[in-house]
């Protein structure tokens, strides 16, 4: 895997991850979680469609798809990265005023992987609701309250592109059949 973070191109989905400095907790308190995506919903939303997600203690993923650059036309000039800066910015500057810490909360560059082909997609989606599993916060994923995994499966109002991930799925019933199947994972990239 290349060392070098790749530049956000508009149309591409991505693979966008990140943990905290040194391996320190991002969520330190129990309603970081909530407060993480409040953010993540108001900072990204207009450049990105959220498709799937996972928070963990001290590291995240999250996959979705960079709109097209038509698509933006009356937002404001900055590029896609400055709206993931403010993001991270936003919440480490909170997370450190709530916890009277100082400095990074996150590693600098975030890390950030295209998806090439709906093969792949569906793979990193399975992937990243497995993560509690694999990390064994969980021995079940589905128990795992901080992913997207039953905001996907259940009729609850959601600002995922739910139905687009159904749709690439099959349908709910072959998504949650694909998630219950042992994965190998060898293909996925990540540093967690």
């Amino acid at each position: 895997m290349p060392s070098k973070i790749p530049p956000i191109t508009f149309g591409t989905f991505f693979h966008i991850y990140n943990r905290g400095n040194n391996g320190e907790n991002i969520f330190i308190q129990e309603q970081n979680y909530a407060y993480f995506m409040e953010l993540w919903w108001r900072h990204t939303n207009q450049v990105f469609e959220t498709w799937a997600f996972c928070l963990l203690k001290n590291h995240f993923h999250i996959v979705g798809y960079f709109k097209n650059k038509e698509d933006l036309a009356g937002l404001k000039r900055k590029t896609p990265s400055q709206y993931f800066s403010n993001f991270f910015n936003a919440y480490s500057k909170a997370v450190n005023i709530a916890t009277q810490r100082t400095g990074a909360l996150f590693e600098r560059p975030f890390k950030r992987i295209p998806v090439d082909t709906e093969a792949y997609l569906m793979r990193l989606i399975i992937y990243i609701h497995q993560n509690p599993q694999k990390h064994k916060f969980e021995k079940d994923f589905r128990n795992w309250n901080y992913s997207s995994y039953h905001e996907l499966t259940d009729n609850i109002p959601t600002r995922l592109q739910r139905d687009k991930v159904l749709q690439l799925f099959g349908s709910r019933e072959d998504f949650v059949r694909l998630h219950q199947e042992i994965q190998p994972f060898e293909d996925i990239y990540d540093e967690d």
